[in-house]
């Protein structure tokens, strides 16, 4: 490799499949950051040309289609399955590690930790088979909770749906969870959007002490509860420094409130050098998924119900982590924090 003006470069004679593997993290980077404004830029686009009746058309297919991001989506197991996702996977790698067995005659809700920059090994779980979900979980159908907001950009929308992307809100976890049967697996990122902005290397900060709504759509639907941590996903990114009180911090959490998407500024590698770039590093992720916590539906919970469930929550998931956390590179005195 080469390094000039402090930066390293990467060598010419990479194997074929290194160059496919980043050509398909490269892809999955452009498409989550920018494919949605794309679209969108393109439709306004073609209103103002010979092709206007293109996104006319599309608005009446919106119209009649908005609900579906709410109803279970949309996908295509042929989408999920493109070879495109096993070098995506491949790149990192990022490892599905499964530490029981999940009954697919339940519901779940799959409670990832912690959320990173762009919750990148949550998205090759859930949204992809480059994992091997189907085969970890047979009988298990998975679903990627994201922002309602990415189901507001056209076309980008239906492609975002075909992967198993359905909306991150309480009216679309209900309608899986109660209205289409058994053996679905919801991927809820429950720290959300300003977590990221706690994703630094080493650290372990989790927005979880005051997040009760998944414990209380866990007990108002019987689904089960299932602790994931995945050890690596803080540390594929570089961000700039953040301390809580800073004006960068106020910034961007005054940002995340209003617009719903946090904005970490933030560095990864680039497609041809090591150092700088949007792309995230190339290092290991696992992603641990815990033993279920069976719950019992209860249509009006109280609040010492919610709370204590909370409490069993959050023990279940630290257990999780120090029992695996040594084996996948984090030191022993390390523990997680559970904050505001």
């Amino acid at each position: 490799m080469t390094k000039v003006l402090g930066v390293e470069f990467a060598p010419l004679n990479v194997p074929f499949r290194r160059r496919l593997e980043t050509l398909a993290v490269f892809q999955w980077t452009l498409s989550f950051l920018f494919l949605g404004f794309g679209c969108l830029f393109i439709t306004i686009s073609l209103l103002f040309s010979r092709f206007y009746f293109i996104p006319l058309l599309y608005l009446v297919y919106y119209v009649w289609d908005r609900k579906t991001s709410a109803r279970g989506g949309r996908r295509f197991q042929w989408i999920r399955n493109w070879p495109l996702w096993r070098y995506f996977h491949s790149f990192f790698p990022i490892t599905l590690v499964k530490t029981a067995d999940l009954d697919p005659n339940k519901n779940y809700i799959m409670c990832f930790h912690p959320h990173g920059v762009l919750s990148v090994s949550a998205f090759c779980h859930f949204a992809t088979e480059g994992s091997g979900w189907s085969k970890t979980f047979p009988g298990l159908t998975p679903y990627l909770l994201v922002l309602a907001g990415h189901f507001q950009f056209p076309f980008y929308r239906d492609y975002f749906m075909a992967g198993g992307a359905i909306e991150a809100t309480s009216e679309s976890m209900r309608y899986v969870l109660t209205k289409m049967g058994k053996g679905h697996a919801l991927g809820l990122v429950v720290g959300g959007a300003l977590e990221a902005l706690e994703a630094f290397p080493g650290r372990y900060n989790l927005k979880l002490k005051n997040k009760k709504g998944f414990i209380k759509m866990a007990l108002t639907t019987g689904a089960s509860l299932v602790p994931i941590f995945s050890f690596g996903e803080t540390e594929l990114f570089t961000q700039v420094d953040n301390p809580e009180g800073s004006r960068l911090r106020n910034l961007q959490n005054w940002l995340t409130r209003y617009s719903g998407f946090s904005p970490p500024l933030f560095h990864g590698r680039g497609m041809f050098n090591y150092t700088f770039g949007l792309m995230p590093y190339r290092r290991p992720v696992y992603t641990v998924v815990g033993a279920p916590i069976d719950v019992e539906l209860i249509e009006k919970p109280s609040q010492e119900q919610i709370n204590t469930l909370h409490q069993q929550y959050l023990m279940a998931l630290t257990e999780l982590f120090d029992k695996h956390k040594t084996e996948y590179g984090v030191p022993e005195s390390q523990q997680l924090h559970f904050i505001d």
